[in-house]
């Protein structure tokens, strides 16, 4: 008997409904394995990851704090999945988004300027992020570069300037050399929710890109033909779609809603620009928007667990000092078995028998 992949007379909606949940399951098992190979025990640890800050209130205002630049990012994500472009460098995006914001802040330092800064911060993070993602898209469009690597590359390039700002010219003078802007004022910073907490407007934010993507993708004729670009690539040419001006569109609305969601984190949690302001947003966001199926709603939820692993790496750190890289194995699993499971929507197991046919008849 010989065990192959049968490709599906037709997509498994079944499975495409249940494969995230088989990869949570199977990431959770091998997540056990990891877990008693480090010498703790897996229930606790479980218990710590995935329960205990499920019960604290301080803890689940910082899991919607986790969730807001995930969720942002990856519903940009989906856009570009769904017409078959593949940003992978919505990381660098983030950074971009963040730097071109917070250089207004930096700008305005001590001024006395009004409330329209943030707004104004918003909307430079937003420009600047899809411009830069608009540099992958153009190559591909114009000279036929990959967009995975060209998008992957600049990642780096938008994470040493920013570490090159905040230690050259953008550095705080009174900040005891760190490498750190000063802190930004009031005007520019997200207002918080509720008082004594983190949770900031950013969340509601979030919320409305959601709703907006669901509207979107379910509601009107760009939604539609981005769907059919991408599932359908001659069906949309004879429909006289252009995939290229698609390609254009959803790299830069992608690359807006990172840098959106870069310069909240700087002007929200964080307060000011300084390295390291992003634990692998754009990267994590990318297994969010699988996770979620490329559906909004989908991201909504997937992004809130995503967020509980963050939360509970921390809390697992602390108090059973698990190290908290075992966060992003657990990230990196839970990828590798949702692009697995995702196969079996398309493809199923069959047992083929490889004993020899028996001849019958006169020789």
């Amino acid at each position: 008997m010989q065990l192959v992949l049968e490709k599906r007379a037709e997509r498994s909606t079944t499975i495409a409904l249940v494969s995230p949940l088989i990869a949570i399951g199977l990431t959770i098992v091998t997540l056990c394995i990891v877990f008693m190979v480090l010498g703790k025990n897996p229930i606790a640890a479980l218990a710590v990851y995935f329960i205990d800050p499920l019960t604290d209130g301080y803890s689940l205002q910082e899991i919607a704090v986790k969730a807001t630049p995930l969720v942002m990012i990856a519903i940009g994500l989906s856009l570009c999945y769904l017409a078959n472009a593949w940003n992978i460098g919505a990381e660098g995006q983030f950074l971009i988004g963040a730097v071109a914001g917070s250089w207004l802040a930096v700008k305005t330092q001590g001024t006395d300027a009004g409330h329209w800064v943030l707004p104004a911060m918003l909307v430079l993070g937003a420009v600047a992020g899809a411009l830069y993602a608009l540099i992958p898209a153009i190559c591909k469009v114009r000279f036929g570069a990959s967009e995975i690597l060209t998008s992957l590359m600049l990642v780096y390039v938008a994470d040493l300037l920013l570490d090159y700002l905040v230690r050259g010219p953008w550095r705080d003078p009174q900040g005891f050399n760190f490498p750190t802007t000063a802190e930004f004022d009031p005007v520019a910073t997200v207002p918080t929710l509720i008082e004594g907490g983190r949770l900031h407007l950013g969340s509601i934010i979030a919320l409305l890109v959601v709703a907006a993507g669901a509207v979107l993708l379910g509601r009107t004729i760009k939604g539609f033909e981005i769907r059919v670009v991408g599932a359908a690539p001659r069906a949309a040419r004879f429909g006289g779609f252009n995939a290229n001006q698609l390609v254009l569109l959803t790299f830069a609305i992608s690359g807006a809603l990172a840098g959106v969601a870069g310069i909240i984190e700087v002007a929200g949690p964080v307060g000011h620009l300084q390295p390291g302001i992003s634990p692998g947003y754009g990267f994590t966001a990318i297994i969010v928007a699988f996770l979620g199926r490329l559906n909004p709603i989908g991201i909504l939820i997937a992004g809130l667990f995503l967020a509980l692993t963050f939360i509970g790496g921390e809390q697992a750190q602390i108090a059973m000092k698990i190290p908290l890289d075992v966060t992003k194995v657990f990230q990196g699993i839970l990828l590798f078995y949702v692009l697995a499971c995702d196969s079996l929507i398309l493809y199923r197991f069959r047992l083929i028998s490889t004993s020899p046919k028996v001849q019958s008849g006169a020789h």
